[in-house]
């Protein structure tokens, strides 16, 4: 390859580097600042709202019928609980999500009240709308950009992944020494100003997680395209024509206003079914069969399972399934571990809250380097044109 067509080839991905960082500036930012918070959202949430954490220390847990007779007490006529949640890790508070009455728009998300308990007396700690909280508003912030139109936002978010790896990957290329000495190139002053040396150091240490982040970004917000550009089958639940992640939202259906079973002969049932540790309980709702969906932590497998037990016969109509996050097929469940961090150690985590952060540091030092660079041009093309005034009057 000529010199000359290297230059070439150098100012085009520059351009197109440059058009990514400073033209989406104003979206990536706030997409990768929304998902550093996320990283580490219950730390945060405990630390801002440390009333809904104060449990006992008791390891012990009450019925689930007591946690939802007390969350129903509290909801009163606000809300009908839907939703029994036990606490993931040891001093967390139980939940009790409840439903809003109220007509629901045509895929929209139902509203609701969360009573946060205690899991070893079943005192209610607080109730709130987390719809409204700040970490509900940075999950649609990271997931959707906030856009209201079902589908759109997450389609918006999947293309700014790819302008990211785009960006990452001619950022690799401009980074890289022309005459191969890439340590040498690991030192900090590659240059006399502190910005570049600023944006060549960073986007080379957080390349890699950020390039990750991006990846795994763009499968999760195009599922079913990954999947067929993966050779991956959608999970169980998601076919005979039920919509998959990322497809049309379904409206749930309200909760029943009275069930035939109580919550705790459910979780019998169910675990006399599928012996396990009982992590939720989803309340029957309206429709053909009603049925309670009982979530188990089942010795030897990563992910709970659900059992259905039917309101109307106390009998399990299906058992030992997976649900929900635990529907999703293996690759999935990787590529969302991945871009969350969940259960990936404190090491990655940090990686990526870091490479969060990144966007706007280098947006910001790419910026400034554009807007230097351009002024030294004019400065260069004012001076050129004064030598051609002065040629011309001397």
């Amino acid at each position: 390859m000529t010199r000359s067509l290297l230059g070439r080839l150098r100012r085009l991905w520059l351009d197109v580097h440059l058009w990514l960082g400073v033209g989406l500036f104003v979206l990536t930012v706030p997409l990768g600042l929304s998902g550093a918070y996320l990283v580490w959202h219950d730390g945060f949430d405990r630390l801002t709202h440390p009333g809904r954490y104060a449990v006992s220390r008791s390891a012990e847990v009450v019925p689930a019928s007591t946690l939802l007779d007390a969350a129903r007490a509290a909801l009163g006529q606000r809300a009908t609980p839907t939703q029994l949640r036990l606490p993931e890790d040891e001093g967390g508070p139980a939940t009790v999500q409840g439903r809003v009455p109220g007509p629901v728009a045509a895929g929209a998300r139902p509203k609701t009240l969360t009573a946060f308990l205690d899991p070893a007396t079943g005192k209610v700690l607080e109730v709130v709308d987390t719809e409204a909280s700040f970490t509900r508003i940075m999950h649609r912030l990271h997931g959707q950009l906030l856009v209201t139109t079902p589908g759109l936002g997450r389609k918006i978010v999947g293309w700014l992944g790819w302008a990211m790896t785009v960006s990452c990957l001619t950022g690799l290329w401009l980074w890289w020494p022309r005459n191969g000495r890439v340590l040498k190139a690991l030192r900090w002053r590659r240059s006399p100003s502190t910005w570049n040396n600023l944006h060549h150091m960073v986007g080379f240490w957080v390349l890699v997680p950020l390039l990750i982040l991006s990846l795994t970004g763009v499968y999760i917000s195009f599922p079913q395209t990954a999947r067929a550009l993966f050779g991956v089958a959608p999970p169980a639940a998601q076919r005979g024509g039920m919509p998959g992640m990322g497809g049309p939202r379904r409206t749930p259906p309200p909760p029943l206003a009275e069930t035939r079973l109580t919550i705790d002969e459910a979780v019998q049932a169910a675990q006399a079914e599928t012996p396990g540790v009982l992590t939720a309980v989803t309340l029957p709702t309206k429709g053909k069969a009603p049925a309670w969906r009982v979530a188990l932590k089942v010795d030897g497998l990563d992910a709970p399972v659900t059992v259905r037990v039917d309101d109307a016969s106390g009998e399990v109509r299906q058992g030992g399934g997976p649900d929900g996050p635990a529907a999703q097929d293996p690759l999935s469940r990787w590529m969302r571990r991945l871009h969350d961090g969940d259960d990936m150690g404190p090491v990655w985590q940090a990686l990526i809250f870091l490479a969060g952060l990144a966007p706007a540091l280098l947006g910001t030092s790419g910026t400034i380097m554009w807007l230097h660079r351009r002024h030294l041009r004019k400065a260069i093309r004012h001076g050129h044109d004064a030598g051609h005034d002065t040629a011309a009057t001397s």
